[in-house]
């Protein structure tokens, strides 16, 4: 058994074709009638219709002003005119910026305000988060208004300062290909990721390092442009575009896309959708799991699953019940790609997969002092690229953070990790005071800071308080101290936060306290608070019947 991941195959070998409007063209050539891109249930749209309709989007956001190396804010809910305006940016040189459409408040000013994007596409129903944020916005200039079906009514969302306009007005008649110099080495995305002692921090993503993200994705799941790719997961995400939709175009293969995930529509929108391949992240494949079984479970055409992680509990009764081949796990991050791949057919329990050698260099090594550590030691795992571009090119516009990142010329992953001595490696738990929360990083600072604007709180300090659900997710306790003269209940406290931060970031557990323990240095000690967990003093909202705006929408959709 090896020690190392082999048979890795690139299916563009000149870097210099390494960037998306350029696979986009040839497979609009080479697959021109073949479909593509197919939203739920409706018509499939072919590689060359594809790439007509992304050609007007990119000349509408050219007579908007957008030029090469310019950000373009994306907030909009899972939809193809997201993957045009993305695609039509990359083809300018423009530069995407996704954003969590959940994003409000100081999450949605800081990923602003730090891209120094000015012009955004921004789906009609977030909308209100942008209206409540537009005073602090300090390059925004111009909004397009995607609505969606919604029946015009003339009107467009009022704003004190910006531009708006009609996403429709992007579509310029002009649909064939545009002459503009784009490279591998040019950045094609910033993608914002939690950050830990602050505020989230710009991935930098050159064309080359996306492209080669997608490939690793083609290779670990043997793709072929005989598939058909199931995702739901949201487009703001690296885990929708780079690991599911890219690959597809790079091999010619078709992509069936879905708003959302719901445990209990999954297998019938995959019998629907005919997907041969699929992919979970975190806490999905366990809720899947507990959904009633079906006798007709198994009835589709599944071939494999990519599970990240994949919980070694229940995995074999998974693949039994579905009917799938194979299930694929790896270790990777939005900044580094995927070092670790599990090779195909060769599952262990509770491993990420082996390093790609040929590839990339790692270490994992003593947080502290970057000596690296003997098998089956935990420690933080280190990684550099053997071929340029292909690691992340900083965090934008936070050269402190990248060189923290980048010390003694390796990437620090923050993350604890450990190697057999098979060659295998598995991820432990992250070294970062970071959280992940149903799919989603959170940052603490970004946490703490919303609480601590509350005019009745002195301070707080955040932590991950482990969840009983399998897939390594977290629940968000705050721990906060009130000034000797605030007031405030718990659930005031709650409302504050939603109206001004992401629904998953919400707190479940509070707990307020007389003091918080403290260095010398007067640093917040968050492992005594790690190792306090929950107290007598905890107030749970789940238990206590709290419910968020969130929630009860949700519950409603649901009747």
């Amino acid at each position: 058994m090896g020690q190392v991941y082999t048979g890795f195959r690139l299916t563009f070998g000149n870097k210099h074709d390494w960037v998306l409007g350029k696979i986009l063209e040839l497979r609009a050539r080479t697959h021109a009638d073949r479909p593509f891109l197919q939203y739920m249930e409706q018509p499939a749209q072919s590689f060359a219709e594809v790439n007509r309709t992304v050609n007007q989007i990119a000349r509408g956001l050219a007579n908007l002003g957008v030029l090469k190396g310019d950000r373009v804010l994306l907030m909009l809910p899972n939809c193809l005119e997201y993957l045009y305006t993305w695609w039509g940016a990359n083809k300018l040189g423009a530069i995407e910026v996704p954003v969590n459409s959940a994003y409000k408040g100081y999450f949605l000013e800081h990923l602003a305000n730090n891209s120094a994007a000015k012009v955004m596409v921004i789906g009609q129903s977030f909308v209100e988060h942008l209206q409540f944020s537009e005073e602090r916005l300090q390059h925004l200039e111009k909004v397009v208004i995607y609505s969606g079906e919604r029946a015009e009514d003339g009107k467009l969302p009022r704003f004190k300062r910006l531009e708006a306009h009609r996403f429709e007005s992007l579509y310029a008649r002009d649909d064939t290909n545009l002459d503009i110099d784009v490279r591998y080495h040019d950045l094609a995305a910033i993608m914002y990721t939690s950050g830990t002692t602050g505020p989230s921090k710009g991935v930098m993503m050159p064309h080359a390092q996306c492209y080669f993200f997608s490939e690793q994705d083609v290779n670990l799941l043997r793709l072929t442009s005989d598939d058909i790719y199931y995702t739901c997961n949201p487009f703001f995400h690296a885990n929708a575009q780079i690991l599911t939709i890219y690959p597809c175009l790079i091999v010619g293969a078709k992509v069936v896309v879905y708003p959302f995930f719901r445990a209990s529509e999954w297998i019938d929108q995959i019998r629907k959708s005919k997907a041969t391949v699929a992919n979970f992240l975190g806490v999905m494949m366990d809720f899947v799991y507990r959904q009633p079984p079906r006798a007709d479970d198994n009835d589709n055409n599944l071939r494999a699953l990519f599970a990240a992680p994949t919980p070694s509990a229940i995995v074999d009764d998974f693949k039994r019940r579905f009917g799938i081949e194979a299930t694929l796990e790896c270790y990777g991050m939005t900044e580094i790609c995927l070092p670790i791949m599990l090779p195909y057919g060769e599952y262990r329990p509770g491993a990420a997969g082996k390093v790609l050698s040929d590839w990339f260099d790692v270490k994992i090594v003593d947080p502290e002092t970057d000596e690296e550590l003997p098998v089956d030691m935990v420690g933080e795992f280190i990684v550099r690229h053997k071929e340029p571009w292909t690691l992340n090119a900083g965090y934008y516009g936070m050269p402190d953070k990248t060189a923290e990142a980048y010390r003694n010329l390796w990437f620090h992953s923050g993350d604890g990790v450990k190697r057999d001595a098979d060659g295998f490696y598995y991820f432990v738990d992250r070294i970062k005071d970071a959280l992940r929360r149903r799919g989603e990083n959170i940052s603490s600072y970004e946490v703490e800071k919303v609480i601590n604007d509350h005019p009745a709180v002195a301070e707080s300090a955040v932590i991950a308080i482990k969840s009983d659900i399998p897939g390594g997710e977290d629940e968000v306790k705050a721990c906060v101290l009130l000034k000797p003269d605030g007031h405030i209940t718990p659930g005031e406290l709650l409302r504050w936060c939603e109206e001004r931060m992401p629904y998953f970031a919400v707190p479940r557990y509070l707990e307020f306290v007389t003091e918080l323990p403290k260095t010398p240095n007067l640093k917040i000690q968050k492992q005594k608070l790690r190792d306090a967990g929950l107290t007598a003093g905890t107030w749970d909202r789940v238990k206590a019947g709290f419910k968020l705006q969130e929630e009860i929408k949700r519950e409603q959709r649901k009747r």
